[in-house]
């Protein structure tokens, strides 16, 4: 009686579903023709219907995921559609929950014999399992933002992303699950061959429902290469397809060494794959390691990682960084914000008005009360908010910005904060950076509460957060905000994440070193060694310049920050530092123009800008030319040359729609002039057949490009100095 229940219930299901998808229009594929990274697209996301009403299709021109919705709902097709490559060799779950200890399948088809590839005629043969949430229904809906972004910084995407979301709603036949429905979302991006997906859990019963892990996405894919022999860990992972989700942490400064929710995993029902012992990693899997471990009562929703799929079209190195680039661009827009701030190292009212003075005088835009400087903003008391307020209102009547840094984690509270180590039971040193409170402590919820407070009351326009939530586990059950090690990474994670989302919808600018980007954060570091900021001058030249070429890769310029010791930093002589300034001037500009060339803000850390009328100049030189230019400067670099000392080095903005296409800087590290002739690659500024190029404010010259988009440049650079050309 029970599976003829669930056959009639189906049935109507179905009937249902197939009127409701005979409303969409169909599917005409189409192509966009040129390249998406140079020609912005214009066709929109949509979401159609093709093969008489039997599927649906999201696409946008660029790529396509189709879904056969009977028996039940499963992803059988997934494409760029420029490379017409395909990303599913095997049908499976559109997901997979596991509730009150019980696994369950969200969707999915059954009977494919071969899993090296899927033929569409198939399809018709494929059934469905009663025991798996069952597909009732989808909804379409204009994109909606993650983040509800607002910025009072300069920024140069100002654009909320744009799109179509699909919704594919699932319910399940057993009793125990009445009431609770899963749905799988996807948002296709407009203009971007890349597209995002979450599950979200409504509890709709009169019972809570225990949620031990979702695992909201599960794909099929083909393997990057054959091998024989050898373990998943020593094989290619698809280079393809490019996974980002929000659930990433451990202060590497990178995407791919924080992410903490991606699996590759093995397929032992695709028994034709090369591999003996069938240990080719071909699975996508993305899930918190850990779990999730929480209660979910009635009239709540669980909203899962967001997972972003990102279709590339390259093996090259620098064309996927520019795709992962746009990507950040596109998706995270707060990201290309990038004020102009310096550190300062005291919150004496009186030294701080003279850095907020010295900012309007030389085009700075933000003063950050760093680390050092005895800015306390756990302390919430009238009295320190005051202090604050007052300083903040003075900066604003200067049309400059304030902020400060907060240390979270790296620290130790007492016994009752420290997170548990599960293994000893007790608060000693197994906590990512050694000792750290938990976020879901009495503490910890206070501090958040805290800097909420002291922020919003004070006016504070920006938050450096240092060891934001690291990923520690905690193993307490006294502590309010959790109930125990189950469910303890993933409050916490959730806890810091909306704190970031909090602050972002406020306009507060967020500096973090993990990668919070997808729910709020604006910079992280480029990536560096603390203790080279003791080094000479002149190390710190090249070294910052290795920084840059290395930390733009896959981030945008806007998205890191370096670092430039006016005064004392982690040791070193007077042979690291810029101060006296005016001692120091040739460096402390040069400094200046290979951070500001690359786009990249540093920490100037000190208790000034200037000493001198002559310093004074020179900064507010720097930073008009940076202004002047500044929507090329934070457009995306081509790495031309790695600084190594021995010879030229450099590296060239790109803007195929901006003023300006291009701008080359290029540094010469040696004691004597150097002239060298340069292929310049010029295909990403969007030109094709000549180019205008000029050195600094000079006269331009026309060059014609060749069959590799590129133009010979014959250069000059001083000894130990650095040039610029516009390419228009």
């Amino acid at each position: 009686m029970r599976i003829n229940h669930w056959l009639l219930t189906a049935c109507l299901s179905a009937q249902c579903s197939f009127a409701q998808i005979n409303t969409l229009p169909a599917y005409q594929p189409t192509t966009i023709q040129g390249d998406w990274l140079i020609r912005p697209v214009s066709q929109k996301a949509g979401v159609f219907q093709t093969k008489g009403g039997k599927e649906l299709v999201l696409a946008n021109g660029l790529i396509s995921r189709r879904f056969r919705i009977s028996p039940n709902l499963a992803t059988v097709d997934f494409q760029n559609l420029s490379t017409h490559e395909q990303f599913i060799r095997a049908v499976g779950p559109e997901a997979r929950v596991t509730l009150n200890g019980k696994t369950y399948a969200v969707g999915g088809l059954y009977g494919q014999k071969e899993r090296a590839y899927l033929r569409d005629e198939w399809l018709d043969g494929f059934t469905a399992n009663p025991a798996d949430f069952q597909y009732t229904s989808f909804t379409v809906s204009p994109l909606k933002p993650s983040v509800n972004w607002q910025s009072r910084t300069w920024t140069l995407n100002r654009k909320q992303p744009t799109g179509q979301e699909l919704s594919l709603h699932f319910a399940a036949n057993q009793a125990d699950l009445q009431g609770i429905d899963v749905t799988v979302h996807y948002a296709l991006f407009d203009g971007l061959p890349a597209l995002c997906k979450w599950v979200t859990i409504e509890n709709k019963s009169q019972k809570s429902i225990h949620i031990n892990q979702v695992v909201n996405e599960i794909l099929a894919t083909p393997e990057e290469e054959s091998a024989v022999v050898g373990k998943p860990e020593q094989m290619k992972k698809p280079q393809r397809i490019y996974i980002e989700n929000n659930f990433a942490f451990n202060n590497a400064m990178r995407y791919d060494l924080s992410d903490q929710a991606t699996h590759w995993k093995t397929d032992s029902l695709y028994t034709s794959q090369v591999n003996y012992n069938y240990e080719t990693p071909c699975v996508l899997e993305v899930y918190p390691g850990l779990g999730v471990g929480i209660d979910l009562e009635p009239g709540q929703t669980y909203t899962s990682i967001r997972t972003h799929e990102l279709l590339l079209d390259s093996y090259d190195r620098e064309r996927n960084g520019l795709a992962r680039r746009q990507f950040y661009k596109t998706v995270t827009p707060w990201t290309s914000q990038n004020p102009i701030f310096m550190h300062l190292v005291s919150t004496d009212p009186a030294i701080v008005k003279r850095a907020i003075d010295q900012c309007v005088e030389t085009g700075y835009e933000m003063v950050i009360l760093s680390f050092g400087s005895g800015l306390n903003m756990e302390d919430a008391s009238d009295a320190n908010i005051k202090k604050f307020k007052a300083l903040a209102d003075y900066a604003h009547s200067k049309g400059i910005l304030l902020g400060g840094y907060s240390l979270f984690s790296s620290r130790r509270i007492d016994d009752e904060t420290d997170v548990i180590d599960p293994k000893t039971g007790l608060p000693d040193k197994g906590a990512f950076f050694g000792n750290a409170p938990c976020l879901a402590s009495k503490w910890g919820i206070n501090y958040l509460n805290s800097l909420k407070k002291f922020i919003t009351e004070t006016g504070f326009d920006l938050l450096e957060h240092d060891g934001p939530y690291p990923g520690d586990v905690c193993a307490s059950t006294k502590h309010p905000g959790h109930k125990g090690l189950d469910d303890s990474q993933w409050v916490q994670m959730e806890m810091q994440k909306g704190f970031y989302r909090f602050l972002n919808e406020k306009g507060v600018y967020i500096n973090a070193p993990d990668w919070y980007f997808m729910d709020g954060t604006n910079k992280i570091a480029l990536g560096y060694r603390e203790v080279n900021f003791s080094l000479s001058r002149e190390q710190q030249k090249i070294l910052n310049r290795q920084n840059i070429f290395d930390g733009t890769w896959e981030k945008t310029p806007a998205m890191g920050w370096g670092f430039v010791p006016l005064t004392k930093y982690q040791g070193g002589g007077p042979e690291a530092v810029l101060e006296p300034l005016s001692e120091h001037l040739t460096d402390y500009k040069q400094l200046m123009m290979q951070y500001y060339g690359a786009g990249v803000q540093a920490c100037y850390r000190g208790p000034r800008l200037y000493d001198t009328e002559e310093t004074k100049q020179t900064v507010k030189q720097v930073i008009d030319w940076y202004k002047k230019y500044r929507a090329i400067l934070n457009a995306d670099l081509i790495h031309l040359r790695r600084a190594d000392g021995r010879d030229w080095d450099g590296f060239m903005h790109v803007s195929p729609t901006g003023k300006e296409k291009g701008l080359v800087m290029l540094f010469n590290p040696l004691k004597t002039k150097v002239t060298r002739t340069l292929k310049l690659p010029l295909y990403y500024t969007g030109l094709r057949e000549t180019a205008m190029i000029r050195q600094g404010e000079g006269k331009s010259k026309t060059y014609k490009l060749n069959r590799n988009y590129e133009v010979e440049l014959t250069v000059e650079i001083k000894p130990e100095g650095y040039g610029w050309w516009v390419v228009e």
